[in-house]
């Protein structure tokens, strides 16, 4: 039985959960919110859709004593109401921080030993934290990170060349965040280098890698918040390893190497993280990559 819990059922959390209920991914979903009553009432929602949905799912408003045997928690609190217009991710670490302290606290006392993904922001700190506080393995514990980065780097380079964003290969690199770049290497058409197709149509790769790094902005400063993309982004990492899929996606994980989470590429199974992939980058690309693990570390040291 594949058992899902949701840990902070607000935008994000609720999105995640009906995106759950939609595709039929889980047996039973637990919601679990600081607000007991937004949990209960997001779970009367989702169950007065069952008879209109193509899959059953057991749906409870529950709490941490019901996820010793959850396969996977889904960390989705968060304060985004605290960031303002082209703000920063960083608004809401202070807010976050005594919230993670406490469903740690309280997962551990679960005893829950699945896999734990998170997209509570800043992401790269708060897998950090969650990493420290949980009695789980490092590799059980993953970020969203540059997961949903990568989706925006894809669609910004698609739209350029009117293409369908799943044609495009390639990685946003790094932090979640200011320091995050596009590794130009790794982006290809088909095989292709995009940078040989932009350089013959006069396409700036600057513009693009910008757009894709505010694309979450662009959002948040109209609908103050964001949910559609990061969930889906979500429940993707989700099913890789309730699939044990063995396949290769962009995630927060702890890398050795940088004796940090960071987000490059790594083998997603039943296990989490099963494997990194070392990426052939470019010199300036290693560069970036070692500049973004240090900025995460100079800020898990300042507000960690």
């Amino acid at each position: 039985m594949r058992k899902i819990a949701i840990i902070g059922v607000g935008h994000v959390g609720a999105t995640v959960a009906l995106d759950i209920v939609q595709g039929g991914y889980a047996d039973e979903l637990v919601l679990i919110d600081k607000n007991p009553a937004v949990a209960k009432a997001e779970m009367w929602d989702l169950q007065d859709s069952l008879s209109l949905q193509a899959f059953h799912t057991k749906i409870i408003a529950g709490d941490y004593s019901d996820l010793e045997d959850a396969d996977v928690v889904l960390s989705t609190l968060g304060h985004i109401e605290l960031i303002k217009p082209a703000g920063d991710r960083f608004t809401e670490l202070r807010a976050n921080i005594p919230e993670i302290q406490e469903v740690a606290e309280k997962l551990n006392l679960s005893k829950f030993n699945g896999i734990l993904i998170a997209t509570t922001n800043p992401n790269d700190v708060i897998v950090d934290m969650y990493a420290r506080l949980l009695h789980l393995p490092k590799k059980h514990i993953i970020g969203t990170g540059t997961y949903l980065d990568t989706a925006r780097l894809k669609r910004q380079v698609a739209d350029c060349l009117g293409l369908d964003p799943r044609t495009v290969e390639g990685y946003v690199l790094g932090e979640h965040g200011n320091s995050q770049f596009a590794a130009w290497s790794t982006v290809r058409i088909a095989g292709r280098p995009f940078t040989e197709i932009a350089k013959e149509r006069g396409i700036e790769l600057e513009v693009i890698e910008e757009n894709a790094r505010q694309g979450g902005f662009a959002v948040f400063d109209t609908k103050r918040y964001t949910n559609v993309a990061i969930a889906a982004a979500t429940v993707g990492l989700m099913n890789l390893v309730l699939s044990d899929a063995k396949n290769i996606a962009i995630c927060s994980h702890y890398d050795e190497k940088f004796d940090s989470y960071i987000s490059t590429p790594a083998l997603i199974g039943k296990d989490g993280v099963e494997e990194i992939i070392d990426l052939p980058l470019t010199e300036i690309e290693k560069e970036k990559l070692q500049a973004s693990a240090d900025e995460i570390q100079d800020k898990i040291k300042k507000f960690g």
